[in-house]
C-alpha cells in the first residue's frame, strides 16, 4: 500500500442475515479523501453465492444494518453530510427508505421486536443549554462544569454525565406508505444518571435488558450489571449481582435465562481488570450468578458484534487464538465447543438467520469479506479487498517463534518487501497491552513494507490471545518481560539474510509508545524512533487521563520506586535515538501532556526530535481518525524513515540510500499477491464485486 491507497479500502461491518437466510447485508465503509470523511452504504449478497454483492442504499454514511424478525423491513443508522447518525427504515419489498429519528446527539443501533412493530435503542439526551442545543450558545460559552466523580469523561466521546446514553422504544409508522404523515416520537424508557447500553427485547416482547452501572460503588469500580425494564418504564430491576464487566444481553428462546458477555469477576473491589478475559455466560433472567460458558482463563472474545449471538441451542463467538480470532459454536447446555473457523482469519462479525450463519472475516489480503456458513460447507460471498489486492501492493506475513531468554515462545511475524534486501528493519510494538497483532490487512504493516521497509511485530507477554496467564505475567513489572520478548523476536528475525541488522527503527503507539520510548532509553542499537499517544509517566497519567484513576495502580501498582523503575519517562533522560513525538490534541486516553513532556525533554538535551500534533483528534487516530489526518499522519511518519533510514522507495532529500531492492522490484511491480479468492487453503468462487 502506499499511503493514497487508503482510499481503496473496503471495511465491512458486522452483517445481518435475513429470516429466510437468503440474503445478508452489511455495511462497507471507505475513506474519502478529498471530502475528508469516511462513506459507507448497505451491500446486499445471496447468501448461496448466486449472485454479487450489490449496493442497495446510497447515503453518505449507512451503517448498522439489522433484518426485522418478520423480513419486512430493514433498520439502519444513516447520517447526512456533517449529521449525526439517525434511525433509518428501508421496505425490502421496495420503496423508498425513511427516516424515523432526529436525536441531537444521534442514535444508536436499532434493534427490533420479537413482532417487528417497533424498535429499542440507546441514544445520548444532551443538557439543556449545552452541545448546541441552544441556538448561537457554543461550547465556549457555556456554563462551567461541576465535576464530582471519578468517570466523567471517555476519549472520543467527551464528558459524560451532561449526556447520559439512554433507552428509547420507537414505533413504526402506522402508514408506512404516507410519507407526510409524522412519525411516531420515541419514548425514553430509562433515566438516571448512567449510561445505557446494550438493548435487547424479551422474546414475549413484555420486557427490554440492558446493561448500566448504577449500583452505589459505580464511580469506584468497572462493574456493569444486567438491568430489565418494561417498555412502559415500569418494573425497572437489577438482573446480576456480579462482580463482573456484563454486555450484551440476549434472552434465551423461552425467556427464561438470559444469555451474555461478561468479565466474570473483577475482584472484591471491582477494579481486577487485568488480563481478566470476556466470555459466553448466562444468568437466570429472575436474577442470581453468572455462569460461564467457557473457561475465562482459556478463552477471550475478540470479535466485533455488537451482540451476544445465539443460534437455536448454541452461542456463536469469536475467540482470538494466537494472532486470530476463530469462530466458536458454544452449547448452551455446556460441553465442548464447535469450532466453525480457524486458521489464519479474524473473525470480525456474526450473524445468523434461517439456519445459515454469515461471518464478516478479515486476513492479510483483505480487511474483510463475508462467508456464509451451512451444515458442511462455508462459502465466500465478497470480494471487497479485490480492488486494493489488484494493485499488487499487499503483502503477506510470514509466522514465527522465537525464544526469550528464559526460554519463553514469542510468537509473531515478519512482512518483508519483494527484492533481495537486505532490507532496513520496523519493530513495530502494539498498545493495549492486552490486544494482539494479527491476521488482518493492518494499513500501517503493508503501507511501511510498500516504502521498503521489512517489518517486525510480535505478541510479548502481557498481549491477549494466548491465555489470561500470558496477558496476567507482567503486572507491576512493565518493561521486564515484555521487553525482553520484544527484543528476543526481533533479534530472531534479524537472522533472516533479507533483514539488514545495521539498520533498525522502533515505533509503537499507546502502550507500543510506551514500550518504544522505554527501549530507546536503555539501548542505542535503533537508528530513530516514533511515539505515538504513548503511555510515559504513569504519575501525571493518573490525574489526566480518562482511565488514569484506576489503570497504572492495577498495572503497575502503587509502590512509588517500583512505579519510578518502570516509568518510561523517568529514563528518557539517557535517551539519544532520534525520535518523532505523535500526539492527537483530544487524546484523553494518553494526554498530549505524556507526549509533550517527552519532546521536551528530548529537545532541550539537542536531541533530534519533532512534536506532530494533529488538532481535534482523539487516541483512535490512526484507525479512525479524519481521513486526510490519517493520510497525513502515514506521510509524516515516511518522512521521518525517509530522513534516519531511507529505502529506493522511501528516499531522502539529498540522501542516497544503502543498495537495496532496485526500482523494478518495488511493491507495485512484482512480489506482492493480490487478494486470490481462497479461505483456509480452500479455493473458492466468487464473482467479482467492485466497491465504489
Amino acid at each position: 500500500m502506499r499511503p493514497n491507497d487508503l482510499a481503496l479500502l473496503r471495511t465491512p461491518g458486522v452483517p445481518t442475515v435475513s429470516p429466510d437466510g437468503r440474503i445478508a447485508v452489511v455495511a462497507v465503509t471507505r475513506l474519502d479523501l478529498e471530502d475528508d470523511e469516511y462513506r459507507s452504504q448497505l451491500w446486499a449478497v445471496p447468501t448461496d453465492g448466486s449472485a454479487s454483492a450489490r449496493a442497495i442504499t446510497d447515503g453518505r454514511r449507512d451503517t448498522a444494518p439489522a433484518f426485522s424478525p418478520d423480513g419486512r423491513w430493514l433498520a439502519y443508522l444513516s447520517a447526512e453530510k456533517g449529521g449525526k447518525p439517525q434511525i433509518t427504515l428501508l421496505p425490502t419489498a421496495g420503496g423508498d427508505a425513511r427516516r424515523l429519528t432526529s436525536h441531537h446527539l444521534g442514535a444508536g443501533a436499532p434493534v427490533w421486536s420479537p413482532d417487528s412493530r417497533r424498535l429499542a435503542y440507546v441514544a445520548r439526551v444532551p443538557e439543556q443549554g449545552r452541545y448546541g442545543t441552544l441556538d448561537g450558545v457554543g461550547a465556549e460559552a457555556e456554563p462551567p462544569r461541576l465535576i464530582t466523580t471519578l468517570q466523567y469523561r471517555l476519549d472520543d466521546v467527551g464528558f459524560l454525565s451532561d449526556r447520559r446514553a439512554q433507552v428509547f422504544v420507537l414505533d413504526l409508522p402506522a402508514d408506512f406508505a404516507d410519507a407526510t404523515a409524522a412519525a411516531p416520537e420515541p419514548v425514553q424508557i430509562t433515566t438516571g444518571d448512567a449510561d445505557c447500553a446494550d438493548v435487547a427485547w424479551h422474546p414475549g416482547g413484555g420486557e427490554l435488558a440492558f446493561v448500566s452501572a448504577r449500583h452505589p460503588r459505580a464511580d469506584r469500580d468497572l462493574v456493569r450489571d444486567v438491568y430489565v425494564v418494561r417498555p412502559d418504564r415500569t418494573g425497572l430491576r437489577r438482573v446480576t449481582r456480579s462482580r463482573g464487566d456484563c454486555s450484551f444481553p440476549a434472552y434465551g428462546p423461552n425467556g427464561n435465562v438470559i444469555y451474555l458477555t461478561a468479565v466474570p469477576d473483577l475482584g472484591a473491589d471491582g477494579l481486577d481488570f487485568v488480563a481478566r478475559q470476556a466470555v459466553p455466560c448466562r444468568v437466570d433472567a429472575a436474577g442470581g450468578p453468572l455462569t460461564p460458558l467457557l473457561d475465562p482463563e482459556l478463552h477471550h472474545r475478540g470479535d466485533e458484534s455488537p451482540a451476544t449471538v445465539l443460534a437455536g441451542d448454541a452461542v456463536l463467538v469469536g475467540v482470538e487464538r494466537r494472532g486470530a480470532v476463530e469462530l466458536l459454536r458454544v452449547p448452551l447446555a455446556g460441553g465442548e465447543p464447535q469450532t466453525l473457523v480457524d486458521g489464519a482469519f479474524t473473525v470480525r462479525g456474526i450473524a445468523v438467520g434461517g439456519g445459515v450463519v454469515v461471518a464478516t472475516i478479515a486476513h492479510d489480503r483483505s480487511a474483510g469479506e463475508l462467508i456464509a456458513i451451512t451444515p458442511g460447507r462455508r462459502r465466500l460471498l465478497t470480494a471487497f479487498g479485490q480492488e486494493l489486492g489488484a494493485t499488487g501492493r499487499v503483502h503477506r506475513m510470514r509466522e514465527r517463534t522465537a525464544t526469550a531468554p528464559d526460554g519463553y515462545p514469542v510468537h509473531g511475524w515478519v512482512t518483508v518487501p519483494p527484492g533481495p534486501g537486505p532490507h532496513p528493519v520496523l519493530l513495530t510494538v502494539h498498545g493495549g497491552p492486552f490486544t494482539q497483532y494479527g491476521w488482518t490487512l493492518f494499513d500501517e504493516t503493508q503501507v511501511y513494507v510498500s516504502a521498503g521497509y521489512a517489518v517486525v511485530q510480535c505478541n510479548p507477554r502481557g498481549s491477549s490471545g494466548y491465555g489470561a496467564a500470558h496477558g496476567r505475567v507482567i503486572r507491576g513489572a512493565w518493561g521486564d518481560l515484555d521487553a525482553a520478548d520484544v527484543l528476543a523476536f526481533l533479534d530472531a528475525a534479524l537472522q533472516e539474510p533479507e533483514l539488514d541488522a545495521e539498520r533498525v527503527g522502533i515505533m509503537g503507539g499507546s502502550y507500543g509508545g510506551y514500550l518504544t520510548t522505554l527501549l530507546i532509553g536503555r539501548t542505542k542499537r535503533f537508528a530513530a524512533a516514533i511515539s505515538e499517544r504513548a503511555f510515559t509517566d504513569p504519575v501525571s497519567f493518573v490525574g489526566s487521563s480518562d482511565i488514569g484513576w484506576f489503570f497504572p495502580d492495577l498495572y503497575l501498582g502503587t509502590d512509588p520506586a517500583r512505579i519510578a523503575a518502570q516509568s518510561a519517562l523517568a529514563g528518557a533522560d539517557a535517551i539519544t535515538t532520534p525520535t518523532l513525538v505523535i500526539h492527537s490534541e483530544e487524546d484523553w486516553r494518553c494526554p498530549v501532556e505524556q507526549g509533550a513532556r517527552l519532546y521536551v525533554e528530548l529537545k532541550r538535551r539537542g536531541v533530534p526530535s519533532e512534536l506532530l500534533l494533529f488538532p481535534g483528534e482523539g487516541h483512535e487516530l490512526s484507525r479512525s481518525g479524519r481521513p486526510r489526518h490519517r493520510l497525513a499522519r502515514f506521510e509524516h511518519v515516511l518522512r521521518w524513515w525517509a530522513r534516519w533510514l531511507p529505502t529506493p522507495q522511501n528516499p531522502g532529500e539529498g540522501s542516497a540510500a544503502r543498495p537495496g531492492p532496485a526500482a523494478e522490484s518495488m511493491p507495485e511491480a512484482r512480489g506482492a499477491e493480490p487478494f486470490d479468492g481462497v479461505l483456509g487453503g480452500e479455493p473458492l468462487t466468487v464473482r467479482a464485486t467492485r466497491v465504489r
